[in-house]
């Protein structure tokens, strides 16, 4: 099964390396596969070097995409983390 869904980055300084590795810690817990993109780049979101060269900035829109048995649940668990405490706190782009 293949979910996707859009986030927007709310914190102003971008998916710096802190919360780029908590996402990947927590996209490593699934047996799925996990794709990250901005556009026409995309990565590996179970890589902190695939995420890292994305370069996204302050409210950027990202697409978690996520294929096999627990993509469902992989993306709704981290459309969480990208919209909450991930961020700590880091100041909002509003």
């Amino acid at each position: 099964m293949k979910v996707a869904k859009t986030v927007a980055i709310r914190s102003r300084y971008g998916l710096h390396a802190r919360p780029a590795t908590m996402f990947v810690k927590t996209a490593r817990k699934f047996r799925c596969e996990v794709t990250v993109s901005t556009g026409t780049l995309q990565v590996n979101g179970k890589s902190i070097v695939g995420l890292m060269t994305l370069g996204v900035g302050g409210g950027a829109r990202l697409t978690i995409a996520a294929d096999g048995e627990d993509a469902e649940q992989a993306v709704e668990e981290l459309e969480t983390l990208l919209r909450g405490a991930i961020w700590g706190p880091e100041a909002s782009t509003g």
